[in-house]
C-alpha cells in the first residue's frame, strides 16, 4: 500500500506540471502609428511643424489652408485659448501672401524698362503725366519708381542681394591676377574657402590636380592673402591674425612671437609671454589690445543672409489687475482645415471600393491631424501657464527670484506625464517682459539654504557668482572666498560647484584673473 500511494502521488505531481490553458485579463498601452505621431508633434519646433503640415497638405487632398480674410485689418487680438488661437491665426496669411505677391518680378512687369521713360530728360515732362501719376512721382522722392507710391510695396523686396564671399573674392581675382593660368589656380583656392574665410584645401593635392608646381600655388596664395578683407585665405588662426597685422604694418618680431604662442595668451600666462616676446608689461598689454581689435573670422562679413530671430511660441503679458496673461503666439500655430464639402462631392462619385477606402483614410488622417494640432496647442498653453504660475517672482523681480523647478512638479500640477512636459518644453520659447527664454530655462536645480529656509535656484546662484566677480577691485576672490560669501547670504554650496558654474560662464580662475589685473596695473603705471 505505501508503494502504491507513493506511485499515485508521483503521477499526480507529473500531471500538475503539464500544459494548461488559462484566461487572464491585463492592460497595456498599444502605441499606434497615429499615437506615436501625436507624441512626436509635441517636441517639434514651429518651423518643423510647418514643414510637417506642408507635407500632409501635399499628401492629403482633404486638407487645405484657410482662406485669408480680406477684412483682416488692425492688430490681431491675442487668443486666450488654443482653439481660438488656431482659428484666429488664419488672418495672418493675408500679410504673408501679400508680401510674396509683391516681389521684384511683379514690380518689374509694372515698370517700363526704358530709361527715357523712367528718368525723363525734361523735368516738365513729369507734369504731363497727369495729376495722379505726377503726384505719385513726386511722392517717391527720387526713388526711381514711377507710378507707385511708397506705400505700394515693401522696399526690402527690391533691395540689392547681399554679396557672397566667393563673389567678393572672384571680383578681386579678376582685377589683381592678370595671368590666365594663375587665375585658374586662384579660383580653385577660392573654392576651398569656408564660411569664415579660412583655406581648407590641400595645396599639394591642388597642385597635382592642376599639373603645376607647388611653388606656383604658393605664389598665387600669397597674392590671394592680400585681398580685402585682410585675413582671407589663412590656414589657421595664427596666420589669419598675422595677415591682418601685416596689413596694418604692425607685424614686428614681438608681435610674431605673440601670434605664434596664442595658447599661452589663452591661458593668460603673461610671465612666459613677456619672456618669449622680450617686452615689458606695458608693451604686452598694448599688444594684447591690438590683438583684440582683429577679426578671427573675416569671411563671416559675407555670410549672405540675415540671422533669423527666435519666434516665441508663448507670449506673457502683465494684465491690468497685476496678474500674468499667458497666450499662444498665433504666428507659430499651423493653419489647416478639413474640406468636408469636397469629401462629400468626391465620395459620392467613387465607384470602386479602393477609392472609397482611400477617401475614408484621408478623412480619418485629416481629422486626426486637426485634433492633434489643437491638442498640441492646448498642452503647450497648459504647461506654459503652470511655469508662469511657478515663476511669477522671476517675472516681477528678476533672475535672483527664480525658483528651483523640475519637470515632475509641473507634471503633477497639471495632471500630465513627466515625459509629456519634457517634450513640450523642448525647443519652445516664451516671450516675457524680461526677454525671450527657452521653456527649459525655468527648470533649474535646487541649492540648499544654509539657514534651513527655501532652496535657491542654481541660475540665481550663477548670477550671484557673476556679480561678485564683476565687482572685484584690487582683491581677486578665490572659489573658497566665493563659497564663504554665498554661505553668509544663505546659500549652502560646495567649492567644486562654484568652480563648475564659473567655468560654465567662461570665467577664468582666480589665478588667471590675478595675472590679468597685474598686467593691467602695470600698464596703468
Amino acid at each position: 500500500m505505501p508503494d502504491r500511494a507513493g506511485a499515485y502521488g508521483a503521477s499526480r505531481t507529473e500531471m500538475s506540471l503539464g500544459a494548461k490553458l488559462q484566461l487572464r485579463q491585463s492592460q497595456s498601452l498599444v502605441m499606434t502609428p497615429q499615437l506615436m505621431q501625436s507624441i512626436r508633434l509635441l517636441q517639434l519646433t514651429h518651423l518643423e511643424l510647418e514643414r510637417f503640415v506642408d507635407e500632409e497638405l501635399e499628401r492629403n487632398p482633404l486638407l487645405e489652408r484657410p482662406e485669408p480674410r480680406a477684412d483682416a485689418e488692425g492688430p490681431d487680438e491675442p487668443a486666450e485659448q488654443a482653439g481660438e488661437a488656431v482659428a484666429h491665426a488664419a488672418e495672418q496669411d493675408w500679410f504673408a501672401e501679400t508680401s510674396a505677391a509683391l516681389s521684384s518680378e511683379a514690380m518689374a512687369d509694372k515698370l517700363d524698362a526704358s530709361l527715357e521713360n523712367v528718368f525723363p530728360d525734361d523735368p516738365g515732362a513729369v507734369e504731363h503725366l497727369g495729376p495722379d501719376l505726377s503726384l505719385q512721382w513726386k511722392s517717391a522722392s527720387g526713388s526711381g519708381v514711377s507710378g507707385l507710391s511708397p506705400e505700394g510695396f515693401d522696399y526690402e523686396d527690391v533691395a540689392a542681394a547681399a554679396v557672397t564671399l566667393r563673389e567678393h573674392v572672384a571680383e578681386q581675382i579678376a582685377f589683381n591676377i592678370p595671368d590666365p593660368a594663375d587665375r585658374i589656380i586662384a579660383r580653385e583656392l577660392a573654392e576651398g574657402l569656408d564660411e569664415a574665410g579660412y583655406l581648407r584645401a590641400d595645396l599639394a593635392e591642388l597642385a597635382e590636380r592642376l599639373g603645376v608646381e607647388i611653388d606656383t600655388v604658393h605664389g598665387v596664395l600669397r597674392t590671394c592673402q592680400t585681398f580685402d578683407p585682410p585675413g582671407l585665405f589663412a590656414r589657421d588662426l595664427a596666420e589669419c591674425l598675422a595677415l591682418q597685422l601685416s596689413a596694418r604694418d604692425r607685424l614686428d618680431p614681438a608681435m610674431e612671437a605673440l601670434v605664434a604662442n596664442l595658447e599661452l595668451l589663452a591661458r593668460r600666462d603673461f610671465v612666459a609671454l613677456k619672456r618669449i616676446c622680450r617686452v615689458d608689461e606695458e608693451d604686452l598689454v598694448d599688444m594684447m589690445t591690438e590683438i583684440r581689435k582683429l577679426d578671427p573670422r573675416p569671411g563671416l562679413a559675407f555670410a549672405g543672409g540675415v540671422a533669423g530671430s527666435i519666434v516665441p511660441d508663448v507670449v506673457v503679458r502683465q494684465a491690468g489687475d497685476g496678474s500674468w496673461a499667458v497666450e499662444l503666439n498665433a504666428e507659430t500655430l499651423p493653419r489647416v482645415l478639413v474640406d468636408q464639402a469636397y469629401f462629400a462631392q468626391v465620395s459620392s462619385r467613387a465607384k470602386s471600393q479602393a477609392d472609397r477606402d482611400f477617401l475614408s483614410e484621408c478623412l480619418q488622417n485629416a481629422n486626426w491631424l486637426t485634433r492633434s494640432l489643437d491638442q498640441r496647442a492646448r498642452t503647450i498653453l497648459k504647461v506654459a501657464t503652470e511655469i508662469v504660475r511657478q515663476q511669477d517672482a522671476f517675472l516681477a523681480h528678476g533672475v535672483r527670484h527664480l525658483r528651483p523647478l523640475n519637470l515632475k512638479t509641473v507634471a503633477e500640477a497639471i495632471g500630465m506625464h513627466e515625459s509629456t512636459v519634457s517634450r513640450v518644453t523642448s525647443n519652445k520659447y516664451m516671450q516675457t517682459p524680461r526677454g525671450v527664454f527657452e521653456l527649459r530655462y525655468f527648470f533649474t536645480a535646487a541649492i540648499a539654504s544654509a539657514e534651513g529656509g527655501d532652496a535657491h535656484s542654481s541660475e540665481a546662484v550663477r548670477d550671484h557668482i557673476r556679480q561678485l566677480i564683476d565687482e572685484e577691485q584690487s582683491i581677486v576672490l578665490s572659489d573658497d572666498a566665493i563659497v564663504d560669501i554665498l554661505r553668509k547670504k544663505g546659500m549652502d554650496i560646495a567649492r567644486r560647484t562654484v568652480a563648475k558654474y564659473r567655468e560654465g560662464m567662461n570665467i577664468p580662475s582666480s589665478v588667471q584673473r590675478r595675472r590679468e589685473k597685474r598686467a593691467m596695473a602695470g600698464a596703468g603705471r
